[in-house]
């Protein structure tokens, strides 16, 4: 069936608003970990390299933790469009146990990890400081992973809002435990860098506690009978959270150490470098979020669909989505070609530094488009609740083609910093690729063929 495109303007339209939201979330959430680098690097550069080194390791554990939860999304979509709301209401319950299940080994992990900062041989006087950074922001364990359960859930039924203003919140919270703790203030003593990761388990109990809260009082969600009693674990629905959450879990962390290690590889090139590279990450993870947001939104469009029985309207749902990924992307190909100069000078004013992120910027401009059509498509097959074939994909596209290809050019050919971002590219077009060829493939047919898959 053909779309006019009057059809798709209304379907960009309810997508935008949907993730319009969820963008500005994602926005905020950057400025957490935006003032306490900032409020760190005031205190000395050895509490800023101890937060750097000790969110080095806390975002892969809680990106894995906080992905897996993402399956939340599509499992009440589906439901909300086949109007089975009581099952959303279990779903929700047993949303709980599985934060639990996750939360109590992260949270452990994090008390005992100083072992792997000694491994990647970091600086003697780093780790004591990053390994309390560490135990106090693992009291932000639990309360962080009811947060993101939560508001997944709530993105899954198109309730977007509420996550943002609480992200709000949560910033202005962040800078006043911060400054409190970090640098002793109202009769506390002062923290340093350790008391960066107190106020961010204060942070995450806020997060928590406020979403709690609008949960229990929100109207519509009163049909849903989330709060009803339960007698424990219900493993039917546990299971279909873990069967689509943990591959989803194992590929955000798959992009996500990926890029790490490519930051590694830097650091073993040069300080300017590693600079450079820093600077232009930071500025293509902002242009992330856009797409990001999208993804969750395509989801929500896509799974909402499957719910009501129609394979046709997920995937010209999905598509559209993914198309204004694709879009909003080239609009930010364009910026970061026209003035990258403009842009870095934001960051530093070291000649050298410039020379080498303004060349960077340039390759990110590159694969922006790519980015786009891989986190679009990946969001719509999340839709589909199909997440383990994309998890294969991603390893083979990052780890299997991506970083060999970047360490080949970058560090045996020593093309340097520019070789490197290569493989990002390639990783990221090959992910495009076949995530938004399995959609094509899985959509193409009737309820019962995608039941196959």
């Amino acid at each position: 069936m053909r779309h006019s495109k009057k059809d798709i303007k209304k379907e960009g339209q309810k997508l935008l608003q949907i993730g319009s939201p969820i963008i500005a979330t994602q926005l905020i959430s950057m400025g957490l970990n935006f003032t306490d680098t900032v409020m760190a690097g005031n205190l000395s550069a050895l509490d800023l390299a101890a937060v750097a080194i000790g969110n080095a390791i806390f975002m892969p554990i809680a990106i894995f933790c906080m992905a897996t939860l993402i399956a939340i999304n599509p499992v009440v979509s589906q439901f909300l469009g086949a109007r089975k709301f009581e099952e959303i209401g279990k779903s929700a319950r047993q949303l709980l146990w599985l934060i639990l299940l996750l939360s109590i080994p992260a949270f452990f992990l994090l008390r005992n990890i100083e072992i792997i900062m000694h491994w990647l041989n970091v600086t003697p006087e780093i780790i004591p400081i990053a390994g309390s950074y560490l135990k106090a922001i693992s009291w932000g364990t639990l309360p962080l992973l009811v947060y993101s359960g939560i508001r997944y859930f709530s993105e899954g039924l198109s309730v977007t809002k509420p996550a943002m203003y609480i992200a709000i919140g949560a910033l202005l919270v962040n800078i006043g435990a911060n400054y409190v703790l970090m640098y002793g203030k109202l009769g506390f003593p002062e923290l340093g860098a350790v008391g960066t990761g107190y106020a961010t388990s204060i942070v995450c109990l806020f997060e928590a506690v406020v979403f709690v809260a609008f949960t229990a009082s929100f109207k519509p969600f009163k049909r849903f009978n989330i709060f009803a009693r339960t007698k424990g674990p219900e493993w039917k629905y546990i299971r279909e959270l873990i069967r689509i959450g943990i591959p989803n879990g194992v590929s955000s962390s798959m992009e996500i150490l990926l890029f790490a290690a490519v930051s590694l590889l830097m650091g073993s090139l040069s300080i300017k470098a590693a600079a450079a590279h820093q600077i232009a990450i930071n500025v293509a993870s902002a242009m992330f979020m856009i797409p990001l947001g999208l993804s969750m939104a395509i989801s929500q469009r896509v799974g909402f669909s499957l719910g009501q029985g129609s394979v046709e309207k997920a995937r010209f749902r999905g598509f559209v989505g993914i198309g204004i990924c694709a879009g909003v992307m080239t609009l930010t190909a364009i910026l970061l070609f026209l003035a990258p100069d403009l842009i870095i000078s934001i960051y530093t004013k070291d000649p050298e530094v410039a020379t080498v992120a303004v060349s960077l910027l340039f390759m990110a401009a590159v694969f922006q488009i790519s980015d786009g059509l891989q986190v679009g498509g990946f969001g719509a097959l999340r839709g589909l609740k199909d997440t383990r074939i994309p998890m294969v994909v991603n390893f083979i596209s990052y780890w299997l083609i991506g970083f060999p290809v970047g360490y080949y050019l970058g560090i045996i050919r020593n093309i340097g910093p520019e070789g490197l971002w290569i493989g990002l590219i390639s990783g990221l077009t090959v992910a495009a690729v076949l995530h938004n060829y399995r959609f094509n493939k899985l959509t193409k047919g009737n309820l019962r063929d995608l039941g196959s898959f």
